[in-house]
């Protein structure tokens, strides 16, 4: 199921018309009718947002079927994969009941960026980057990071990740809190044209 068609059918098990979330979510009518229809594709931050309409997370709304709660190993095929502005990610264990953990694999190609909105929430997050750079912002202070350097803040500072290098970048992470449902509210942005679904 595509991002457009997957958002329409969590709507509609909201019992929300695309006014009422556009509302909840502070964003035009419009912006949720283009996701919908697949004819622009959101930035990771600005999924956030529509997100917190509802309120649901990212893994959450990736993520509609279910997984036995005694499950302990995820193969591969069994991790939910997520694709926002061109970053691809795999979480693992992504419908666990209750889970305060998010353990993701972050795949960045040339030029992928989390979204000129910072992304902000409760929580905490570490990492590692494992192949590649990453440019980190963090409460709009820049950190260049390379394989082997790890990372580790309060994710209630704003914050971003980008590559910038020439070759793919993959980075390992693990966070806590309602990973998704409290983008920076400064920010403006609504979506991207250009970005795959």
């Amino acid at each position: 199921m595509d991002l457009g068609e997957r958002l329409k059918v969590i709507r509609k098990r909201h019992a929300m018309s695309q006014r009422e979330l556009a509302k909840r979510a502070g964003v035009t009518n419009s912006t949720i009718s283009m996701i919908e229809k697949n004819t622009v594709s959101p930035s990771f931050s600005s999924l956030l947002k529509v997100l917190k309409g509802f309120p649901m997370s990212v893994e959450e709304f990736f993520t509609l079927d279910l997984v036995k709660s005694n499950q302990v190993v995820f193969p591969v095929d069994e991790q939910a994969d997520m694709l926002a502005q061109g970053v691809a990610l795999k979480l693992i264990g992504h419908n666990i009941p209750d889970r305060g953990l998010s353990m993701l694999r972050e795949t960045y190609p040339p030029g992928a960026d989390t979204g000129e909105e910072m992304i902000k929430y409760d929580g905490e997050e570490a990492g590692t980057v494992i192949e590649g750079e990453i440019e980190l912002t963090v409460d709009y202070k820049i950190y260049h990071m390379q394989a082997g350097d790890g990372y580790f803040f309060r994710t209630n500072l704003p914050h971003r990740f980008r590559n910038l290098g020439q070759g793919t970048a993959v980075v390992i992470s693990a966070n806590t809190g309602p990973t998704s449902t409290h983008p920076d509210k400064e920010s403006e942005s609504a979506v991207s044209p250009s970005l795959p679904a």
